[in-house]
């Protein structure tokens, strides 16, 4: 009992880490355009995480995401040293690429870290690889996605208000920013807080099948996920957006490309709907990957000299890199924990 309760306050404290380091993905563009600032557009992020759970609760009627990222060991393999080894790696680079400024994936650094000790505990049978190649393949076409949908909106947006006063549509989308904003928000909720969920899951999963309390497991295929779980996942990223992540939303905001309020809204709405349909498909993505996609898109409209690609070079050198050296820091970890446990 002692072990699953560490697993699961280790877990929540990485979806709270992942709540600040990717805070920038959803206020990044709103604070360099100075529509809020920066404590506004943190509360602002995190009020709308939060919602997040009522809407995959209540509308949705499903946590598709938490069940994929269950699923990415198969679950004979499963144990609470694995999950715990994985949660660790996940925490230490997610806080080294919060430190460096790197606005890497959280979601592929725990998802990396959780198949890397299963690796090393049972060997490469443990992880399902067609879930894996699904995931893996999402880390390019989330910001192809995502950048292809900005550059439509971008377009659509400049024809339509080619003929207006700028003054007065600066004054507009300063204030549909906020409303974009707002729809970012809610997918990096629905997206994020559910990988966190599937972590916690399966360790409930092992627990049950260890006569350890009376935890809901699979039911028709899919994961019953607790109400309590998902609503401390939800807190605990909403709570980790309220405390910032200023290193990365300069990153974000200024260094890949200069956004203004038009293309701040284009940027947000795109990245949202890219979120939108990573739901709708149960996939779980990078809301970082996504929104660089969709802040790269909106640069690359106005001139592609206005994207620095040496810098979005160095961002997607991060993404690749980020599974396996998760992976590979979780298994050196695992080591260390079945020695202790």
């Amino acid at each position: 009992m002692i072990l699953l309760i560490t697993v699961i306050a280790l877990a929540l404290i990485f979806d709270f880490i992942n709540g600040f380091h990717d805070a920038a993905n959803s206020i990044a563009t709103i604070v360099t355009t100075k529509v809020l600032t920066p404590f506004q557009a943190v509360l602002w992020a995190a009020f709308f995480n939060f919602i997040a759970f009522y809407i995959a609760k209540d509308v949705i009627g499903e946590f598709g995401v938490a069940d994929t990222v269950s699923k990415t060991v198969i679950a004979e393999y499963i144990n609470l040293p694995i999950i715990l080894s994985g949660v660790i790696a996940a925490i230490i680079w997610n806080l080294v690429t919060w430190w460096l400024g790197i606005p890497s994936s959280s979601s592929h650094t725990l998802i990396g870290g959780f198949a890397g000790a299963a690796i090393m505990g049972a060997g490469f049978q443990a992880i399902k690889n067609s879930v894996i190649l699904k995931i893996a393949a999402f880390i390019l076409l989330a910001p192809i996605i995502g950048m292809t949908v900005a550059v439509i909106i971008t377009t659509l947006i400049l024809h339509i208000c080619k003929k207006q006063n700028p003054h007065k549509m600066r004054k507009v989308f300063n204030r549909l920013q906020l409303f974009s904003a707002a729809l970012f928000s809610i997918g990096h909720g629905l997206n994020d807080a559910q990988k966190v969920m599937g972590i916690i899951g399966a360790a409930l999963i092992v627990a049950h099948n260890q006569g350890i309390g009376n935890w809901p497991i699979f039911v028709d295929g899919k994961l019953l996920v607790p109400v309590w779980v998902a609503l401390s996942c939800h807190a605990a990223i909403a709570l980790g957006t309220m405390s910032g992540g200023w290193r990365i939303v300069k990153t974000m905001g200024t260094r890949i490309t200069r956004v203004t309020p038009i293309e701040g809204v284009a940027a947000e709405t795109s990245g949202a709907l890219t979120l939108y349909l990573m739901e709708a498909l149960k996939v779980p993505v990078s809301t970082t990957h996504t929104i660089s996609g969709a802040i790269m898109g909106v640069g690359a409209v106005k001139r592609l000299s206005a994207v620095r690609w040496g810098v979005t070079l160095n961002i997607v050198w991060a993404w690749i890199l980020t599974i396996p050296v998760s992976a590979l820091l979780a298994a050196l970890i695992y080591l260390v924990v079945s020695l202790m446990v």
